[in-house]
């Protein structure tokens, strides 16, 4: 007679959430979109705390930038690249806290601030006296190799040959010019809307979406072109993402008017306005800022 196996329990169970590593916000610019890094690996003593300055890897490169907010634990779908269940520090993949900042790193982070100063002022200059048709808008250098970018605007094609020869030669390294557009540009630049905060694409806009004088229309606004334009001067974004409350859903998640910028869980959570893709407009951080 064969042996009778137990047969295990199929019934489902509630698996508990996975829990993923601890994280920080931070800034890289005063004004400027909040980024979150990954902790895991690396032991700080006393703990961060919101104002420290720390060293970090951004996009593959070595960046410095303050931390506006610790956070002990995020749900995964939160987390930033990554950093999902079983991903390690040394995987790769996601923004990661390298140290806390010391004295030289802060001194050498002023030097790195006054290099992209300096360098922005000769590359105007030099734009001048080539009399080029574009707008320099930024100037960056990282901090870890010998590399300079300007961002510029311009409305045609720009032949800088000769500009990146003079800025070669005064600075000895690698000269990358990137054209961007008048949206790209309000972007890196940052500002405040005409409701007072500062410009959504700064902040928590993840990308630029296209938007069409027939989402002004279908919310009964008034089509006056000074009132639709952002400081970009183009239509602005929130157009877009307030469309909900003109399809009839009141305040589009939200349980009343500014009920997201009053109550505790602020902005996406609670029936915030970030719940439904709309927004009252009045939401403290701006919709789906979280």
């Amino acid at each position: 007679m064969a042996d009778e196996t137990p047969q295990a329990d199929q019934t489902p169970r509630d698996t508990p959430p996975r829990a993923t590593p601890p994280f920080v916000s931070v800034k890289f610019e005063p004004v400027g979109r909040v980024h979150r890094f990954l902790l895991e690996g690396v032991a700080f003593e006393p703990p961060l705390q919101a104002g420290d300055d720390v060293v970090v890897t951004h996009a593959g490169a070595r960046a410095y930038a303050r931390v506006v907010r610790t956070i002990p634990q995020l749900a995964e779908r939160e987390a930033p690249p990554g950093a999902g269940a079983g991903a390690s520090a040394a995987a790769g993949g996601g923004d990661r806290v390298i140290r806390r900042a010391t004295e030289s790193d802060i001194t050498a982070r002023f030097r790195h601030q006054h290099r992209e100063r300096t360098a922005h002022q000769f590359c105007a200059l030099k734009i001048r006296e080539h009399r080029l048709p574009m707008k320099l808008v930024r100037t960056e250098l990282q901090v870890d190799e010998p590399h300079l970018t300007f961002y510029f605007t311009s409305d045609s094609r720009v032949d800088f040959r000769d500009l990146i020869r003079a800025l070669a030669t005064e600075f000895h390294c690698r000269i990358e010019m990137r054209q961007i557009g008048v949206r790209d540009e309000a972007k890196l630049l940052g500002g405040y809307g005409v409701c007072g905060r500062p410009l959504c694409c700064t902040t928590w806009l993840p990308r630029f979406e296209p938007i069409s004088i027939k989402m002004a229309k279908q919310q009964s606004l008034n089509l006056n072109p000074s009132r639709l334009s952002g400081v970009c001067g183009r239509l602005k974004c929130c157009l877009r993402y307030e469309l909900p409350n003109a399809a009839g859903e009141q305040y589009a998640g939200c349980a009343h008017e500014s009920s997201c910028s009053r109550a505790a869980g602020g902005c996406g959570g609670g029936g915030g306005c970030g719940s439904s893709g709309g927004g009252c407009g009045n939401c403290s951080g701006g919709c789906g800022s979280g």
